[in-house]
């Protein structure tokens, strides 16, 4: 059977999680750990996404994923490959890392993402592999940015946890009195099972009846306009890879016209493909076809070499970080 699919809308809140592939341990070492949660960091800055609550444990990740401008499939897409890639390229092998399709479920943003965010707080306590006590120190969940705000990055929010444990302040008052409420619902069955936690990560809605009825008639609407909203949001998509490309055209004292007119290997425009690739998920294919940089597949590795002897200068007026790992 064909897969469904995927229906984004702006604003819209998910579940997303998945796993190692045969269940394996991919995230058993602090490395993979890290390489995920910071390629989540590098997809949220580029898209706009907030990120409400994440989880990482050795065989599979949650994530409580907000989508101002409805693109989580693009933003998955670069999220596990971009990580996939890395992870293989770390053990020098090839395949499927993850188990399969990520699994979204919709999110009730007034009655189901609180307790979600409960939900994946005390994932690694239900797993046994910390306790209660050592929770907020565990550094595999996104409460151990709760009390440290410095170390917060700017897509994540502990705002709808916060509000749902009836704790409207992000203050040191409220992080201690949120790790209290944690405690009192890890021991208590009937509340977990009031908020629903046993359904999660079931079917492909968290929240109200009511909630799930407004998205069967959203979805019903959706579908008889699927093909037009798919190629809408294609469009709006290069669209915004576009409008970053003259911006910073604009910067380098370029025109679109030098773009089709010089050679396939200019180094500003080098510098403009990794800019690109920094700031959005723009493909290879868009950059070859747009900047005309020749053959697609030769794409990714003229930039990384480029980016391994940058021209500082162009770094400076295109706010490239150098990588001499590229």
């Amino acid at each position: 059977m064909p897969r469904q699919p995927r229906f984004e809308h702006p604003g819209a809140i998910y579940h997303v999680l998945n796993r190692g592939n045969y269940r394996s341990a991919i995230f058993e070492t602090t490395g993979a750990k890290k390489a995920l949660l910071c390629t989540l960091g590098e997809t949220a800055e580029k898209l706009g996404w907030r990120v409400h609550a994440w989880a990482i444990m050795a065989n599979h990740y949650h994530a409580a994923i907000e989508t101002p401008q409805a693109n989580l499939v693009e933003g998955m897409k670069h999220w596990q490959g971009t990580f996939a890639v890395r992870f293989n390229r770390m053990r020098d092998e090839r395949g499927h890392i993850f188990q399969g399709r990520y699994k979204s479920l919709r999110v009730d943003p007034v009655g189901g993402l609180g307790p979600l965010c409960h939900y994946i707080h005390l994932n690694p306590v239900r797993a046994g592999v910390c306790s209660l006590k050592t929770l907020n120190r565990w550094p595999w969940t996104s409460l151990v940015w709760l009390g440290n705000v410095s170390a917060r990055p700017t897509w994540y929010t502990p705002d709808a946890a916060l509000r749902h444990a009836g704790l409207p302040r992000d203050d040191r008052s409220s992080h201690n009195r949120y790790l209290r409420y944690l405690g009192n619902l890890a021991a208590d069955e009937a509340s977990q099972k009031a908020l629903q936690f046993e359904s999660m990560s079931k079917g492909w809605v968290v929240g109200s009846e009511a909630f799930k009825e407004s998205l069967v008639e959203e979805h019903q609407e959706l579908r008889e306009r699927l093909p037009s909203l798919t190629s809408g949001l294609r469009e709006s998509q290069q669209e915004h890879w576009w409008s970053q490309t003259e911006s910073m055209l604009t910067r380098l004292g370029r025109s679109s016209d030098e773009l089709q007119n010089s050679g396939k290997s200019e180094e500003w425009k080098l510098a403009l493909a990794a800019s690109l690739k920094s700031r959005t998920t723009v493909t290879n294919r868009w950059l070859s076809e747009n900047l005309h940089l020749g053959n697609l597949y030769e794409v990714s590795r003229k930039v990384n070499a480029w980016l391994r002897e940058p021209d500082c200068a162009l770094c400076r007026k295109l706010e490239i970080t150098p990588n001499p790992k590229a």
